[in-house]
């Protein structure tokens, strides 16, 4: 799992019909090792554009999904309310 910060939207009219009626966003890794690296993530929580989350990638990601054949690799998990940093 990693910490990052949604920073957009992506619509795409095609690509496979397993993603269809998912949310689509760019994700911005917050810190370790892979700081600043972009994901594209599949969100089913209802996070917003700003909204600092949690991601799992692989085989996690599709139970989140409850669907492990669906061409995903990275869920939003969780939205951060607040961190130990920020306390």
């Amino acid at each position: 799992m990693v910490t990052a910060r949604l920073i957009d939207n992506i619509w795409a009219t095609r690509k496979s019909e397993q993603l269809n009626g998912l949310k689509l966003m760019i994700a911005e890794v917050i810190g370790g090792s892979r700081d600043g690296e972009q994901l594209i993530v599949c969100d089913v929580i209802g996070a917003g554009i700003g909204d600092r989350v949690i991601v799992t990638c692989g085989s996690a990601a599709r139970r989140m999904l409850e669907n492990d054949a669906i061409p995903v690799d990275a869920a939003v998990i969780g939205i951060i309310d607040e961190s130990c940093e920020s306390v």
